[in-house]
């Protein structure tokens, strides 16, 4: 039975059919897909509105105009609401009690949001069985649920409104409320304060709702950087309070917006054995993850989804690549754009799409910041570390394949990823995963002793280029000195 999945997300809508993972940001090149699926007129993006709903609208109609076999979709809050009348209504009744429950009728098949986050990290991780924590921002019933190893669904959205709270906190302090990673960012700058533990408890006291909260802003915002570091105290604390007494095995699988959060991942492996976090957690791994439900249930197949799994293209250059130069660029404090193959899935370049540079560099960090991706100078930049040598580097007892824990950096040697509370979010590194990548950090190591990469996605004010065409132009309008496409190499 043939199965196409989408997920009908507030911002960004994402398809996926098994191969394909359709991350509309990419394409349309809007971070978090605004203006709506403008997909045609990414070069009008000047005469675009980006309130005008109506070219998302289209989207969804054409999409569920398609169905062949199966369609499989779920939604977030707010992401139907100009289709509701397409859709059963009964999918607005549906309470799921167990991980693999589901609505069929028609050729159309629904799980809750957080399902199919709790699917896509349950089935990609491998295990036989695993407590599941699906945390999120908003969802469609749901903030937060665990599952127990025997699949239970706990509700813990009044308990655990984390998402909520992050995405209010970095819209209070000017970044937004898609702004938490940069809120995150802040967290080592600062220090306790007992004022905003205090009003973090008293916000939870009170109603989580949609609306505006406008009694937050008598907040008092002397200290950004004490309020970010609270916060991720009184994340951490609450994740203790009320996740860790419903343990049930060793192994842990975490997704929903909120798993970006890598020091809570890294808390978290203090209490499992085994963590599991995806490298597509948010919103646009959830495509994935309906369709696996859906191909489980349905079809007896667990389908686990591929880390490279966006498009593949073709590209001939003028002068075939040597790796070893790269490597001596780099060390000679070059900045390489790194483009091969397939896209990722999720918001981490993981070594397709990725800018490369010497951690060794104490001044890295401000000059990639400055000249390439124009953005805050606090934001800091992961090290991509050969897998058998992350623990002579970092303390921390897992790899970390996808970039998704944050950790206690050990060595004095790598200042250029090292933030400034001494930690790093590292992506551990090996050969089976991603062979191309590991020969470049390879090559570095050789020359240097240093088995490790900066690498930070490459984009520039925009989601990360998808196309070698995007690369080039990024290349051309940012201080990059060296750009590698495939087996090819560009230079200025």
């Amino acid at each position: 039975m043939k199965i196409y999945s989408v997920a009908l997300n507030l911002h960004d809508h994402n398809t996926y059919d098994g191969v394909f993972h359709n991350q509309r940001e990419r394409y349309t090149r809007f971070k978090h897909n605004l203006p709506y699926h403008a997909e045609a007129y990414a070069h009008q993006s000047d005469i675009l509105n980006p309130t005008d709903y109506r070219l998302n609208d289209e989207f969804v109609k054409e999409y569920f105009k398609k169905k062949d076999d199966v369609l499989a979709f779920t939604y977030t809050y707010g992401g139907v609401r100009m289709c509701k009348d397409m859709l059963p209504q009964d999918v607005f009744k549906y309470e799921p009690k167990k991980l693999w429950d589901y609505y069929y009728k028609d050729g159309l098949y629904f799980i809750d949001h957080h399902q199919s986050h709790a699917t896509y990290a349950f089935i990609n991780s491998g295990f036989e069985q695993s407590d599941i924590l699906a945390i999120d921002g908003i969802g469609s019933k749901y903030r937060c649920i665990f599952f127990d190893k025997d699949q239970n669904l706990i509700d813990l959205s009044d308990k655990l409104p984390i998402g909520w709270l992050w995405n209010h906190m970095s819209n209070l302090t000017g970044f937004g409320t898609l702004g938490a990673s940069k809120l995150m960012g802040k967290v080592g700058y600062g220090k306790f304060s007992e004022y905003y533990y205090n009003v973090f408890e008293t916000i939870l006291d009170r109603p989580i709702t949609e609306k505006k909260q406008k009694h937050f802003s008598y907040i008092k915002l002397d200290n950004i950087d004490d309020l970010a570091h609270t916060l991720q105290k009184f994340t951490i604390d609450k994740i203790k309070e009320h996740v860790y007494p419903l343990k049930s095995c060793d192994n842990l699988c975490i997704a929903g917006g909120v798993a970006y959060n890598g020091y809570m991942n890294e808390e978290f492996t203090k209490h499992y054995e085994n963590v599991f976090v995806p490298p597509a957690v948010g919103d646009e791994g959830q495509a994935i993850g309906i369709y696996q439900h859906a191909n489980y249930t349905l079809n007896n197949n667990i389908h686990k989804s591929k880390t490279f799994s966006g498009k593949e293209y073709d590209y001939i250059g003028n002068e075939k690549v040597d790796y070893k130069e790269v490597a001596q660029a780099i060390v000679d404090g070059k900045i390489v754009g790194w483009f091969q193959g397939k896209s990722e899935s999720g918001n981490r370049a993981l070594g397709n799409r990725s800018i490369l540079a010497d951690p060794r560099n104490p001044d890295i960090k401000s000059i990639i910041n400055d000249t390439i991706k124009m953005r805050e100078d606090f934001r800091p930049f992961a090290p991509a570390v050969l897998e058998e040598h992350y623990k002579e580097y970092f303390d921390t007892r897992l790899p970390s394949p996808y970039m998704s824990r944050i950790c206690k950096v050990k060595s004095d040697k790598v200042p250029g990823i090292t933030h400034v509370d001494g930690t790093a979010r590292i992506q551990t590194v090996n050969k089976k995963f991603n062979e191309k990548f590991y020969n470049i950090i390879k090559e570095f190591y050789k020359i240097t002793g240093i088995p490790m990469l900066l690498n930070t996605s490459f984009n520039c004010q925009e989601p990360i280029v998808e196309t070698p065409e995007q690369a080039i132009r990024t290349f051309k309008r940012t201080s990059l000195d060296m750009l590698i496409i495939n087996d090819w190499v560009l230079r200025k």
